[in-house]
């Protein structure tokens, strides 16, 4: 926040490089964000929609951004050198507009972050946080005055509060919750160098700060690119083709100014959204992230190699139209290739602990390819354009992407860290926790109950005829409150034994990850005999139905 507005009230070069330089060394939220993504969603099928948001959000920051920069950058169009004898505000700063808005929004960021962002790392889970207990006492405050809004204005009818809208189990201590918390928070020494730096982990490294080289190369040239005077203009500075044997000897732009070169920007970023949120997650699941990398590292020299001729279409909305669509197809790659190779990176690490200081690594070595590209860029473009060669600085982009492209042959896809990768049927799972925790009995023939074995799953049909049918009744005004199995199949016998008195109202999930259906077992009240109770409907009648699923007693 602090530098964006030393950004827009720089009165010089030295200042400018300054501000940015600081503003470079001071973020390193790039890291922590992913490092959090990765200890919240470890499970490699739901990777592809959990890091594609990270670059969501940026798209939809290149929505707004560039049209707010556009829309209030240098709003009385002062000339670069131009004096004035008594300059206002607006005349001395005119660039102050856009960042101090992108302030305002930092200020916003940093104010949500201090009362609501929660700890992932477990091991700091217990620290005592009092930005979060005074964003929980905000909160507190705030539902309190929107239950008196609502009280008064009767937007809602007002019920009494019954057991199901109540926790089952609460806090007779203040200190209970946090004293487990602190338990959890055991002091690990730091892991060592050749823990995070593993063969794969700099193999990705150096895929991502390439990666991140050419692509920032890119997006710093295209605005410089899109506002340099057309070929079919009048100045000096362009070299039209024709004036040499040779057909790549051109040098031109498209002539636009800075409020239409943040329309593009921000139809680009409307485009990024969308292909982020609605085409990203389900081909990279279906297809794998490495795979997509491979075809993103070879379509990008493509698409570089392609940019400069766009400046030799006949008309401006032409220039701009062949540019969006080599944009759209560098967007494709740039929306793939970033979440894929963060993944990998992700799943390269050697464990959940190392992988902050593995994504800390990534945003130091990214960062020089930040900084290396558009210097390349830059110092190509410029001796290019003299030269009467736009193509150079598009066709330098287009080898570094060739280049970048080699080391992505050599990358594995890790395991991740959410366990089995979902082989294990659910029968080698369930009978994998019976064993651990001592179960007992053997399968009859053909599939019948044998001895200690019992159901656990009773049809719809046979519930409702034995509890006088009440599922046709709630089915229409109830949600289900845990998912069952499906009703066309067959009474899974699982092994076990009656469950002792002491024992008695004990719950126990058997769940598989990635699987849709969670199968529970129960004890059975005393009282209640050899008949269990589904726990079908239980969405709006409390506690009172039981589980899915019975067991008969012994």
């Amino acid at each position: 926040m602090i530098t964006s507005l030393m950004w827009g009230f720089s009165k010089s070069l030295p200042m400018a490089i300054a501000a940015r330089a600081l503003s470079g060394a001071g973020n390193g939220n790039v890291g922590i964000i992913r490092t959090t993504v990765a200890e919240m969603v470890p499970f490699k099928e739901l990777q592809p929609r959990a890091f594609s948001i990270m670059p969501l959000v940026w798209n939809i920051g290149s929505i707004f951004g560039p049209t707010i920069g556009g829309a209030l950058a240098n709003p009385l169009n002062v000339k670069p050198g131009e004096q004035f004898r008594n300059p206002s505000f607006l005349q001395r700063f005119p660039y102050s507009p856009p960042n101090i808005v992108s302030a305002c929004f930092f200020a916003v960021g940093i104010i949500v972050g201090i009362l609501f962002l929660e700890e992932t790392l477990e091991t700091l889970q217990g620290r005592r946080d009092y930005g979060l207990r005074l964003g929980d006492k905000l909160k507190g405050l705030a539902r309190s005055h929107a239950m008196k809004l609502d009280d008064i204005l009767h937007w809602r009818s007002s019920r009494p509060v019954d057991s199901e809208h109540e926790p089952l189990l609460k806090d007779t201590e203040t200190g209970t919750h946090e004293s487990l918390q602190k338990s959890l928070a055991v002091k690990h020494k730091a892991p060592s160098f050749r823990e995070v730096l593993n063969p794969q982990a700099m193999l990705n490294l150096f895929v991502y700060t390439l990666l991140a080289m050419h692509n920032m190369a890119y997006d710093q040239l295209l605005p410089v690119y899109m506002q340099y005077p057309s070929i079919h203009s009048h100045s000096k500075y362009v070299t039209k083709p024709g004036t040499t044997n040779n057909p790549l000897h051109f040098a031109g732009g498209f002539s636009l100014d800075h409020f239409r070169i943040g329309l593009v920007s921000t139809c680009y970023g409307v485009l990024g959204m969308l292909i982020q949120f609605f085409i990203f997650p389900p081909v990279a699941r279906r297809l794998g992230v490495l795979y997509c990398l491979k075809w993103c590292a070879c379509v990008f020299p493509i698409a570089y190699f392609l940019m400069p001729f766009t400046a030799l279409m006949p008309t401006q909305a032409s220039q701009v139209g062949a540019c969006f669509a080599v944009m759209t197809l560098k967007c494709f790659c740039g929306i793939f290739a970033f979440p894929c190779s963060t993944i990998l990176l992700t799943n390269s690490a050697s464990s959940l602990r190392v992988l902050g200081t593995l994504n800390g690594f990534a945003t130091s070595t990214s960062a020089i390819g930040r900084a290396a590209g558009p210097a390349i860029g830059g110092a190509v473009f410029t001796a290019g354009v003299k030269a009467g060669y736009i193509v150079a600085p598009w066709w330098t982009f287009s080898a570094l992407a060739m280049l970048a492209a080699i080391p992505v042959f050599w990358l594995e896809e890790g395991e991740g860290f959410g366990g089995d990768n979902g082989e294990v049927s659910d029968e080698e799972d369930i009978e994998e926790i019976l064993d651990e925790e001592g179960w007992e009995g053997e399968a009859g023939a053909a599939g019948e109950p044998g001895p200690g074995m019992m159901p656990i799953y009773q049809p719809e049909e046979e519930e409702e005829e034995a509890y006088g049918g009440i599922g046709g009744l709630l089915s229409k005004t109830t949600t289900r409150s845990s998912m069952v199995m499906d009703d066309s199949e067959a009474s899974t016998p699982i092994a076990g034994k009656s469950r002792q008195g002491s024992q008695a109202g004990s719950l126990h999930a058997l769940s598989r990850r990635g699987s849709r259906r969670v199968m529970r077992r129960t004890s059975i009240p005393f009282g209640m005999g050899g008949e269990g109770i589904s726990r079908r409907y239980s969405s709006n009648l409390g506690q009172s139905f039981g589980t899915a699923g019975s067991y008969h007693g012994q």
